[in-house]
């Protein structure tokens, strides 16, 4: 059954049932054969109502058997025709409005890889879920059942009305004047009711926001023994969705039962005034019998009809906001040069490779080629830069709005195999540093260089692939130990798994498992430690081997034994490698090339560890406790 948001509307339903079509187009035939089978369905009620006219009036009141028993034949093919088509095009339809939301889904999820990463920041996860699970079911659910009921109440009712016309129009007036009143009673009482379900609603959200919280908050909450106060804020809550629930079904439950007495009065009165008009001979008895049907059925059709357009309305206002997500404009992406396999010869020349080799280099296009290009191959129209990680930033501001610059002028290099660290406040500009390198966001002023290439000319897929990122908040997939590690190069062998689990040091742990590399991690590998969670990552990242490796605040949940391991793993990592560290404990970035003090977007201090201690600054307040790192 369809979920009551009566009270949702779309913001263009012309538009939006324009852009459902589009995908219903590409099932003309079926839903062309769907139409003339709902026609079949529809015409048989109706017909079968009418010739109970010529069958009391020709063959019942005559007392021909013979003829009867034909005619009920008869009947009986055209029903049994009606049965099979509403049979068939609801089989039909079912498949049809799968296929329609499986191409919708794909889209939107296809979609939603393209958005970049400031879309996400600007809306919950609750509402992107939102438009996969409920969105989607409430379109499926329209297409399953009001498309084809939404035609066949159109034709039914319209159709019952032409037949009491034709069969007599004094008394159609009788029905045509309640079924006025049945829409004017379901208008107005969908007005009043629209007030109420807006409050449900609210309410609801309240009770959901407040029950997340409290199931994500239960140590919080039994630290504090807030157990009695969060109850009693509950109960509070559970009853103003009470009172509003109450309000908004009453209004709803009315709806039917007073349309179906409505309904049984006009029977009462058009057989009353019907038998008055057979016993006066205005009217015959088959004509009658025919004419009772179509009123005692006319309700239906029209209720029916005015329900289908409210789940229609629903399911366009939940297909726009897919729609309007699809719309949004993704991620741009104008880089030419590319990330390409190569080997390595001899003399130092690449050459382009379909096999990995271990060995990476920029394909870039004549035109775009820096002159450090290193090999030449003009005679092919591009140049081959070998990949080393050299990363320098130019006088580069950036803000994610022009009114709040968050990087001001930073300029900074690391060249291939160096360990830069960063060290500041919160808000400092550390992270959006290391978001910039990757591209998640587009520099404001500047220009940001990869080996001498403008990471603008290169394609963020590519650029991206050349890099690893731990953060501090590792994300593990469904699956296998093994799977999760191989998600940094999805062709790696067992071998290759293994040797980036050693690497890592998480090779012992994850023997000591009940399956060792097979066994399965769910809900973000719930079932390990935080600890052992952050050693899979760095086997990720360390099975991809990256020039460039990003370490956003890694450690800085892990109790210190843990961290002396992780260390390790991530000593052997940076090995021979461009390595960027965010880091709140100064100790594990006490063997870097140069650290870097930022405050308000600023670089305010730079160098080494121990000069950095001389010149008695914020790094040397920091290193002594004088200062606190937030």
């Amino acid at each position: 059954m369809m979920k009551n948001t009566k009270n949702v509307k779309p913001k263009d339903a012309k538009k939006t049932l324009l852009h459902l079509l589009n995908y219903l187009g590409h099932h003309k035939i079926s839903l062309l054969l769907i139409a003339v089978l709902v026609c079949i369905s529809a015409l048989s009620g109706i017909l079968g109502t009418y010739l109970l006219k010529p069958v009391i009036n020709r063959y019942i009141l005559p007392g021909d058997i013979p003829g009867l028993i034909k005619m009920i034949f008869y009947m009986g093919l055209m029903y049994l025709a009606g049965a099979l088509s509403c049979l068939f095009y609801n089989r039909i339809m079912v498949h049809i409005s799968q296929q329609v939301v499986s191409e919708i889904r794909m889209d939107l999820f296809k979609h939603t890889q393209k958005l970049p990463l400031n879309y996400f920041d600007t809306h919950t996860h609750g509402d992107l879920m939102s438009h996969f699970t409920n969105d989607v079911d409430t379109i499926s659910e329209a297409l399953n059942n009001s498309f084809t009921l939404l035609i066949q109440s159109f034709i039914t009712a319209v159709g019952t009305i032409i037949m009491l016309v034709v069969l007599d129009w004094q008394l159609s007036l009788i029905v045509i004047f309640f079924l006025a009143i049945m829409l004017l009673y379901i208008r107005r009482n969908g007005k009043l009711s629209k007030k109420y379900f807006k409050e449900q609603q609210k309410n609801l959200g309240n009770i959901n926001g407040f029950v997340e919280e409290m199931v994500a908050g239960q140590k919080v909450e039994k630290v504090f023994n807030h157990e009695k106060q969060d109850f009693e804020r509950f109960c509070e809550l559970n009853e103003n969705l009470r009172i509003s629930s109450t309000k908004a079904t009453t209004y709803t439950g009315k709806t039917v039962p007073t349309i179906v007495s409505l309904s049984y009065i006009n029977y009462a009165f058009s057989a009353c005034i019907g038998g008055l008009f057979a016993i006066s001979g205005l009217t015959d008895l088959g004509t009658l019998a025919s004419y009772l049907i179509y009123v005692r059925q006319s309700a239906m059709p029209m209720n029916q009809f005015t329900m289908q357009i409210n789940f229609l309305m629903v399911a366009l206002a939940s297909a726009e906001k897919i729609f309007d997500m699809i719309a949004e404009k993704p991620e741009v992406d104008e880089g030419t040069v590319t990330l390409i396999k190569v080997l390595q010869h001899g003399d130092g020349s690449l050459t382009e490779s379909d096999t990995y080799t271990g060995y990476f280099a920029w394909k870039v296009p004549d035109i775009d080629a820096p002159p450090t290009c290193s090999t030449d191959t003009k005679s092919t129209g591009y140049h081959l830069t070998p990949l080393k990680g050299d990363v320098r930033f130019h006088d580069v501001a950036f803000g994610y709005s022009k009114e709040h610059m968050i990087l001001n002028g930073i300029n900074l290099f690391a060249k291939p195999g160096q360990k830069i660290a960063f060290v500041g406040s919160t808000g400092a500009g550390k992270t959006t540093i290391i978001n910039l390198i990757n591209r998640f966001y587009e520099i404001n002023e500047g220009t940001i260089t990869y080996d001498g290439i403008d990471i603008k000319d290169i394609k963020k897929a590519d650029l991206r692939r050349s890099i690893s990122l731990i953060i501090q908040d590792t994300h593990l997939f469904t699956g296998s130990i093994a799977d999760n590690i191989r998600y940094g190069r999805l062709g790696a062998s067992d071998e290759d798994v293994k040797a980036a689990a050693k690497i890592a040091n998480a090779d012992s742990f994850i023997k000591r498992l009940p399956n060792g590399y097979d066994t399965l991690l769910e809900s973000d590998g719930g079932n390990l430690s935080q600890g052992q969670r952050q050693l899979i990552a760095i086997a990720r990242a360390a099975i991809s081997e990256p020039p460039v490796l990003v370490m956003d605040e890694a450690t800085s949940s892990i109790d210190t034994r843990t961290e002396k391991l992780i260390e390790k793993g991530m000593d052997a990592l940076m090995q021979d490698r461009t390595v960027f560290v965010i880091a709140h404990r100064l100790s594990t970035i006490r063997n870097s090339k140069a650290i870097m003090v930022l405050e308000k977007g600023e670089i305010i201090e730079r160098g080494s560890h121990e000069e950095l201690l001389e010149e008695k600054g914020r790094y040397y307040q920091l290193h002594t406790g004088q200062f606190e790192l937030e």
